[in-house]
């Protein structure tokens, strides 16, 4: 099975180097690298030219925007599993033989998620669940995140496009939020996504819990806000998303770590903005 990795960048450069480098280390030869370059000057060229890889990589361009990215790259995927590394992700050794394996194997499952660590057994990027099962609405808040997913094609030709609404460099302030978009419509269609615990992609942790954190943070939480509105999340439920982040706040106060109050105060008003301008957006 053919493997299509749709890497959508900017800014980044050693970055790049080290995803390349786990890519030579998968021995796995099965697989295009899509690379959709959002910088303004070639600093990628050099990497791309020199990498000496045994599989093919197809540089394009697009404007600045993740999720307007992936799509540029999904019109050009050819491959019978399709994922989105991110471009500070690495995978480890192994990892897309294995994937290929647990797919072929399983002709029901349609698709595979798992959860990011941080090249030392810590989680990072989020919380996730620890246990396997279908991904569905309810669950896939804490079951994947975009370097964690791979799709059969198919799955990605019926659900089509991100919504270049959401994800880092949206035109609009929703930060966030464009992969569980999608896997909630791919769930919403019926296809079977299974989320692995042991289906591991590593990915930096940075939490330094300064002001740059603080507005990720906020914008990330406007664009779960986002996705919670347009996927007509209950009251509860959402209640619920904005309430956890205020028990970390007052957690934080308590063992008297103000800035890491600052910055789940920053995700729950966040999510809080986020259902709030979908609801006066709505006719």
């Amino acid at each position: 099975m053919k493997i299509s990795l749709i890497l959508a960048t900017k800014g980044r450069v050693d970055e790049i180097k080290i995803l390349v480098r786990s890519l030579i280390q998968q021995d796995y030869g099965n697989l295009e690298l899509i690379v959709v370059d959002q910088n303004g000057d070639d600093r990628l060229a050099p990497i791309l030219k020199e990498s000496n890889l045994a599989f093919p990589i197809l540089h394009l361009r697009s404007e600045v925007g993740l999720s307007r990215a992936r799509n540029v790259g999904l019109a050009f995927a050819s491959g019978d599993i399709i994922a989105f590394p991110d471009d500070d992700c690495w995978y480890p050794d192994g990892l897309l033989k294995w994937i290929v394996s647990e797919l072929q194997s399983q002709p029901s499952v349609d698709g595979l998620t798992g959860r990011s660590e941080d090249g030392h057994i810590r989680s990072s990027g989020g919380t996730f669940s620890r246990h396997k099962g279908r991904v569905d609405i309810r669950n896939v808040w804490q079951k994947g995140v975009s370097y964690t997913i791979f799709l059969r094609s198919a799955v990605c030709a019926a659900v089509g496009s991100f919504d270049e609404e959401l994800g880092v460099g949206a035109r609009s302030r929703f930060g966030s939020g464009e992969e569980t978009d999608y896997l909630i419509r791919t769930a919403k269609l019926g296809f079977n996504i299974q989320y692995l615990p042991n289906l591991i992609v590593f990915h930096p942790n940075s939490r330094l819990y300064d002001r740059n954190h603080r507005d990720k943070a906020f914008r990330y939480g406007m664009g779960m806000g986002r996705v919670l509105s347009k996927h007509r999340y209950t009251f509860t439920h959402n209640f619920c998303t904005i309430l956890r982040p205020l028990g970390g706040a007052l957690l934080s106060l308590l063992s008297l770590r103000p800035r890491k109050a600052a910055y789940h105060l920053a995700i729950a008003r966040g999510r809080l903005c986020g259902l709030l301008w979908s609801f006066r957006q709505a006719p």
